[in-house]
């Protein structure tokens, strides 16, 4: 397999994007990633999105986006796995390049929730899980993770406030980040007075969606443009791995087995070990997802996530910063496009581009999107190359 360089970047604020079509949310951080790579111009554009049919009326964004991109004749198709659609696609033009099929893919992520308000958006979300045995029954996403975080109190007798930390910690983070939706920091005792969403899921434990589109151009480093100002930054590990789709099928709904495996594997490729990352860039849709992945992923022991929040260890300063821009809980959930906004965060870590929020010294970082409850895993391992 031919070595793959994240060869540019770009992305849109996320927010409330009532004014653009999910066509010109897509070009504008398309351009902005190639402007970024010095011109490259693709051969393949891999859309990630979770919910245009539903809530833009619109599919076939593989055709659209490519055209409206001025990309015709290229080759374009719309990679869906829920949540992890931005990850998913990820591992589809790091594949593409890496073969040598493709010798400059583009993957963009794009999302428009605003399209659409109220019980609409929420039916739309619950089609990403089992719909003949879970959202037949009303279960949406937020409901399936406050039962998670209520097995998860239960189980472990975890005190309420544990899970405060994790908020705490995206918000601060967020609060220097010029694209995130939400840029100011919280305290425990405003995390605490948070009215219910879905208890005991409060409003601080829930990210919230939004509109929004990222970009990266990916080549092979001999096809670099002359002059390339930018550390390189390589795809050193790839991975998707999915489990079942209901939470009832699985022996323990407190394991994200998929996510472990997706870890492991990963992790494998580029010859570390999870304790060597200098950054983790996790998929805090909920803070109960907060706590599952770290345990997955071996940095925490079952039943322990939670902890590393209280001890300062996920802080940018810590052992293990997380969502070092404010995640998905403070930057915002653009849902399909949320792997793509990761990936593009822990490039800017990696080339010691990110101003305030910027991890010292940062070389190995770690993405990962969830689809559903960990249904769908997607994690990628990006180096720094001096």
């Amino acid at each position: 397999m031919t070595e793959v360089v994240i060869a540019g970047i770009g992305q849109t604020a996320v927010g409330e994007h009532w004014d653009i079509s999910i066509r010109e949310l897509a070009l504008r951080s398309i351009e902005l990633a190639q402007a970024d790579a010095g011109g490259l111009q693709p051969q393949a554009v891999y859309v990630a999105n979770m919910l245009s049919t539903p809530l833009s009326q619109q599919a076939h964004l593989g055709a659209l986006i490519a055209d409206f991109a001025g990309l015709n004749g290229v080759e374009a198709a719309t990679i869906e796995a829920a949540g992890a659609s931005g990850g998913a696609a990820l591992r589809v033009g790091y594949l593409a390049v890496a073969s040598g099929q493709v010798g400059v893919a583009l993957v963009v992520g794009v999302e428009k929730f605003t399209d659409q308000v109220g019980s609409t958006v929420d039916a739309a979300l619950s089609t990403s899980g089992d719909s003949d045995f879970e959202a037949v029954q009303g279960l949406t996403p937020t409901a399936q993770a406050a039962l998670l975080m209520r097995r998860y109190l239960h189980e472990f007798a975890v005190p309420r406030q544990a899970f405060g930390g994790f908020p705490l910690v995206a918000h601060a983070n967020g609060a220097s980040n010029p694209r995130a939706m939400f840029q100011k920091a919280i305290s425990l005792d405003l995390y605490a007075r948070a009215g219910m969403v879905s208890d005991p899921l409060n409003m601080f434990d829930v990210a919230p969606l939004a509109d929004g589109s990222a970009a990266l151009l990916l080549t092979r480093p001999e096809l670099l443009p002359p002059g390339f100002p930018h550390a390189l930054v390589r795809l050193a590990g790839s991975s998707l791995v999915t489990d079942t789709l209901a939470l009832h099928d699985r022996p323990d709904p407190l394991t994200f087995h998929a996510a472990r495996l997706s870890v492991e594997r990963a992790c494998r490729a580029a010859g570390i070990q999870p304790a060597q990352l200098d950054l983790f860039e996790l998929f805090d849709a909920y803070s109960i997802y907060t706590a599952l992945s770290l345990e997955a992923a071996g940095l925490a022991q079952r039943g322990q996530g939670w902890q590393l929040a209280q001890d300062g260890q996920l802080n940018l300063n810590g052992a293990l910063p997380v969502a070092t821009f404010g995640g998905l809980k403070a930057r915002g959930n653009p849902g399909g496009a949320t792997g793509v906004y990761q990936a593009v965060e822990a490039v800017l870590q990696l080339r010691h581009q990110a101003g305030a929020n910027q991890v010292p010294g940062a070389r190995w970082a770690m993405v990962q999107a969830l689809g559903g409850p960990a249904s769908s895993v997607a994690t990628h391992i990006l180096e720094r190359r001096d």
